[in-house]
């Protein structure tokens, strides 16, 4: 199966609270990323999960009869540096919103 894009890996709310699991804890078994999430179904986070691992988000590794997940910190970090090239973009665009803010309240 080919590699999941990491940007839609994180498109979906749900794999993003994944993640956010995952940075607070170092491990976590499928089954316990699964009970933060009782109003998904166990093969939904499975899926989820699936996804993550293709985009090489986490890894997994398997002990005993249970997947342990972990963040895979250097494709977070990958993504951030890509995101930094457009700060001067986004800086520049809340700069022109402040402005417009600020001019309207005088006006």
């Amino acid at each position: 199966m080919p590699p999941a894009d990491p940007f839609a890996a994180i498109a979906d709310p749900t794999r993003r609270s994944i993640l956010d699991s995952l940075r607070e804890h170092e491990t976590l078994t499928a089954g316990e990323i699964a009970s933060r999430f009782p109003h998904v179904s166990r093969a939904a986070v499975s899926k989820h999960l699936g996804v993550l691992r293709r985009a090489h988000l986490v890894r997994a590794r398997h002990r005993g009869r249970e997947n342990h997940y972990r963040l895979e910190a250097y494709r977070l970090a990958e993504l951030r540096r890509w995101l930094e090239y457009f700060a001067p973009v986004m800086e520049d665009s809340l700069q022109r919103l402040k402005e417009q803010v600020e001019g309207s309240d005088t006006g």
